[in-house]
């Protein structure tokens, strides 16, 4: 993982990443920027998946040993993981070993192929789900920002009839959060504004 510089104090920000160096500069340059990339949504999707019942911090700290283990989130490769590459994962410390995770990011591995292969493609399918463009909020405290909303349960369900695992309503809106389908940083964030409008360029 790259050495990353203290974050500017002076920036006003979401609560959340508090003063945490990588949090914050996961905060400043990822979260809440539109992601259209097939690959890159289904990593994410996994990722929020492996972070259910856990702080994202923790998937965030282990976010590169992830990568180096499921061979950069490659879905062609890890739909053909067997048995024992699962157990191979279960004995890797680097990551979050749940089995029942772990073989459901096989299980989505395959049902991203079959999205890929017999249309309409994984970005498409999700980003239709907001008509192609991020929905900016403005939310002025945490509170405020639901856990879960009908977009988010629409999608879920049909990811999950897709054949996904680990999509339930709440992973799916913080899925929705991260890759700039909703802007939900607060309106006294510094990236509000910027998110904004990354959203009207996307």
């Amino acid at each position: 993982m790259s050495v990353m510089s203290a974050p500017p104090a002076t920036l006003v920000r979401c609560p959340w990443p508090k003063d945490d160096v990588l949090y914050c500069a996961y905060h400043d340059q990822e979260w809440g920027v539109p992601e259209l990339d097939d690959r890159a949504l289904y990593e994410k999707l996994v990722l929020d998946g492996f972070q259910a019942g856990l702080s994202w911090i923790i998937i965030l700290r282990k976010r590169d040993n992830f990568r180096r283990a499921f061979d950069g989130f490659r879905p062609d490769k890890i739909a053909r993981y067997t048995p024992k590459r699962v157990e191979r994962l279960m004995q890797d410390a680097g990551i979050v070993r749940n089995r029942a995770k772990i073989e459901g990011s096989v299980l989505s591995a395959r049902a991203y192929l079959e999205v890929m292969e017999k249309g309409p493609g994984f970005s498409r399918l999700l980003w239709n789900f907001v008509d192609g463009k991020p929905k900016v909020n403005n939310y002025k405290t945490v509170k405020q920002i639901p856990a879960e909303t009908a977009v988010s349960r629409a999608m879920s369900k049909e990811l999950t009839q897709r054949g996904f695992k680990f999509c339930g309503p709440t992973i799916v809106y913080a899925f929705m959060q991260a890759v700039g389908m909703v802007n939900d940083h607060l309106v006294s964030c510094h990236r509000h504004k910027a998110v904004q409008r990354l959203a009207k360029e996307s």
